[in-house]
């Protein structure tokens, strides 16, 4: 019998293998704890080991991290298919269908900070559309404070950003 650790790595490839983009920490966290498989420590020491083994590829914000699955993964995936059942396919088939959305709007957004020279932050946000830069902004803020607020209202205002750039550089 497969150990239960295995499943559930198997499970988060599958998850990423399946989704048209990354999912967060918390996507995939969610899926296993509303299916009541897991509990989110299990899942965090999966997602470890995958990462730790490079089947998943992760990309922290400063709010979450987003995964994705490696070319080692999907040749793993592929060889262990068979032990995840009918039943699991179906859980993660209406799970991404059901949080299509939510998904596509995480991965689409992003805003992240960083330390830069001279005691300053870099702020990198990013609008993405299928996969795509719409648009790639990288400012130099004061302090920390500052970058964090950035990276909150880009979720709310990207989309108003993007616009008015557009209007000022096309005119």
């Amino acid at each position: 019998m497969t150990e239960p650790i295995t499943i559930y790595k198997l499970m988060i490839l599958a998850l990423l293998q399946r989704s048209d983009a990354p999912l967060s920490g918390t996507q995939l966290s969610d899926f296993f704890l509303e299916k009541e498989y897991t509990n989110y420590f299990t899942v965090q020491e999966a997602l470890h080991e995958l990462d730790e083994s490079a089947f998943i590829k992760k990309e922290p914000t400063h709010s979450n991290t987003h995964y994705s699955v490696t070319p080692a993964g999907k040749e793993t995936l592929s060889f262990f298919s068979d032990k995840l059942s009918a039943g699991i396919y179906q859980d993660i088939e209406e799970y991404l269908i059901t949080n299509r959305l939510a998904i596509q709007e995480t991965a689409s957004l992003l805003a992240n900070y960083y330390k830069a020279p001279g005691e300053r932050y870099a702020v990198r946000c990013q609008l993405k559309e299928r996969g795509h830069s719409r648009i790639d902004l990288t400012v130099t803020v004061q302090d920390r404070e500052i970058a964090q607020a950035i990276c909150e209202n880009w979720k709310k205002q990207s989309t108003d950003v993007y616009e008015y750039l557009m209007d000022l550089l096309v005119k």
